[in-house]
């Protein structure tokens, strides 16, 4: 409940009243001043002999001067900055008309100033103090008596910079909360015992510290870039004490240009599960892209849309965004136009499995570069239909690679996955099959085709993070499908970077595998999830296992038993050595697309295994193939 500001106010007449009186005030205090408070009573009664003929002019000056700058007009519970100028120009205005009134005076009456030069100038100050501290004093009391009486969260700001500071100044003003700062954390040792306007800035190690002896329920990240190791020890240090964590964000959402309470959000799993961004090679990357015509299949997806926004920065002379899905291609159109009119970019319309529509818009475009990041990805969904796997992940790929090859594409860039290694689905067997048709095709002519193979993709279309905030929305439960999987995860952006500076680097025939970090416990993902959405495990929401899907595995890889490393240039991308192709390949593959008029799933899975001695079914109706 918010409290009611009262209607009524304090009637002009009382304000004007209070600012004489303090002026009166202020002039007594100059006197006092000015006599060292112990004048005999002879200089007393001629002083007030003085005194008493420029009183008259002093009130009547103050009260016309006041009400012609209106300082009186502005209700002193909301006093602002504007009406400090107001009484600064008021009482400034004032002792330059006692000067100028004192000078008549002595030359024109009875050679007496109308106030020592002394009093003229501490008066001056006094009433300015007395008017502005008034206003302060009843500002500060209105503002407490309507602040909400809720227990108070105990605070804890990371970050004691600029954002941090604005955090503070605007907890402190906000009179719909109760927020008591406790104090400032930050990774500089060197700010760590001083203080930031009055409060005090500690290392971010003492966080448990402030969480066990200061009672601290609330860590605010006000840092705009934070170092993502120290950022992930403080959102931890949180979820292992049930400390609530929320979020300064960006000053580009700020609304014209002011940060408010009411935009602190909560922290995003990305936020404890992101790395440091790497270094890229600009230049190569520029190099590659800038004043060239690049073609984005699956433009519309979680990838695709991503690598669209990351190549814009290169300065393309035209971007082809490819995609069959109208909808999702329509709305990052009209986003990437919200944010600049001028990209040169083209919305295509189109099924990479159509040969006749890809063979067009190859001839028409003519790209430099094709980034390759269409597929059908989801596990259980390929398993129930293979055909659909093969029509689009490898027939789709193989169209593209032609079309590439027959218009002298420079680069071909193909996005694949982990599920590719040692695939126990029919989805990462048809992404090693289209591997394959890519890496078979390099050398043809000049197209150099590469591979890039990553993990999981934090948030991406139908990842586990999106499915597992959808049901924390719902009341839960969270479904896993065992206690013990595990997988890779990274950014949509990191993963972009990755292979923006693959394909840079990609001499061709490589598959480019991405350092992923540590693989995740998916439980252990869930509970923080739950965590960080505000609720307690077992009370508010729940976790269900549910058992392993069809082709599902417990652990992802990145490379096969048969397949090795090399280092690169980049110490986060390594270059995997694969086996080499028979000449009968490309007839493997045609036979398998054909097997797509069948309809016959355990045909076209039979014929997959043929293609991939390493694809072995995992908890699939297909293992009985893998015994014959």
């Amino acid at each position: 409940m918010f409290p009611i500001v009262p209607q009524n106010s304090t009637p002009r007449w009382v304000i004007i009243v209070v600012d004489l009186l303090l002026s009166s005030l202020s002039l007594a205090f100059a006197y006092a001043i000015r006599f060292d408070i112990k004048a005999q009573n002879s200089g007393l009664t001629e002083e007030w002999a003085i005194l008493s003929k420029s009183l008259p002019i002093f009130f009547a000056t103050k009260f016309v001067v006041f009400y012609l700058f209106k300082i009186h007009k502005g209700l002193i519970r909301h006093t602002s900055t504007e009406d400090l100028k107001r009484i600064f120009l008021a009482s400034s205005i004032s002792s330059l008309l006692f000067l100028v009134f004192g000078l008549v005076r002595f030359y024109a009456i009875d050679r007496y100033y109308l106030f020592p030069s002394s009093v003229l100038i501490l008066e001056y100050l006094a009433s300015f103090f007395f008017l502005i501290g008034m206003r302060f004093t009843v500002k500060m009391l209105y503002l407490e008596s309507i602040k909400t009486k809720e227990t108070a969260e105990r605070v804890v700001i990371y970050g004691a910079g600029i954002s941090g500071l604005i955090t503070k100044r605007t907890i402190e003003k906000d009179i719909r909360i109760s927020y008591n700062i406790l104090g400032f954390l930050d990774d500089n040792p060197k700010m760590a015992g001083t203080r930031l306007e009055g409060v005090g800035i500690y290392h971010a190690d003492k966080l448990e510290m402030l969480i066990k002896d200061e009672g601290a329920t609330l860590v605010i990240l006000a840092i705009q870039d934070p170092d993502k190791a120290h950022q992930k020890k403080v959102i931890e240090t949180c979820l292992k004490y049930n400390v609530k964590i929320q979020k300064v964000p960006s000053p580009k959402s700020w609304i014209n240009g002011e940060f408010s309470t009411k935009q602190m959000g909560k922290i995003r799993i990305e936020d404890l599960l992101g790395r440091p961004p790497i270094a890229l090679d600009q230049q190569a990357i520029s190099d590659q892209i800038q004043g060239k015509k690049v073609v984005v299949t699956g433009a519309a997806g979680s990838i695709g849309s991503g690598l669209v926004r990351q190549i814009l920065n290169y300065h393309p002379s035209m971007i082809y965004l490819v995609d069959q899905a109208e909808s999702a291609l329509y709305d990052l159109h009209i986003d990437l136009l919200s944010i600049n009119k001028t990209y040169p970019l083209e919305v295509v319309i189109g099924d990479i499995r159509n040969k006749d529509r890809m063979d067009r818009l190859f001839a028409f475009a003519k790209p430099d570069i094709v980034f390759h990041a269409a597929a059908y990805k989801h596990v259980p969904l390929m398993e129930n239909n293979p055909s659909e796997a093969v029509l689009t992940n490898v027939l789709g790929t193989r169209n593209l690679v032609e079309a590439s090859v027959a218009n002298e594409v420079d680069k071909f860039v193909m996005i694949s996955t982990d599920k590719a290694v040692n695939p126990t689905n029919v989805m990462g067997a048809s992404k090693r099959i289209a591997e394959m048709v890519a890496q078979k095709a390099n050398g043809l002519n000049r197209t150099k085709f590469v591979t890039t193979r990553f993990g999981n993709v934090l948030g991406s279309n139908g990842s586990v993070i999106p499915l597992f905030q959808k049901q924390i929305d719902q009341g839960g439960p969270l479904t896993i499908t065992d206690e013990r999987i595990t997988r890779f995860f990274m950014t949509i952006p990191a993963a972009c970077q990755r292979v923006l500076e693959a394909g840079a680097m990609g001499e061709g025939g490589e598959i480019f595998v991405f350092d992923m970090g540590e693989s995740v416990k998916i439980i252990d993902l869930a509970k923080k999830m739950v965590s960080l959405s505000g609720l307690e495990l077992g009370k508010d929401i729940e976790i269900k296992i549910t058992g392993l899907r069809p082709g599902e595995k417990l652990y992802e890889e990145l490379l096969s038993d048969e397949e090795n490393t090399l280092p690169t240039h980049h110490p986060k991308i390594l270059k995997a050595k694969v086996r080499s192709y028979t000449d009968d390949l490309d007839q493997e593959i045609v036979n398998l697309i054909d097997l797509f008029n069948t309809q016959d799933n355990q045909k076209i899975v039979l014929k997959m295994k043929s293609l991939v001695p390493e694809f072995v079914s995992n908890n699939s109706e297909y293992e009985q193939l893998d015994k014959k």
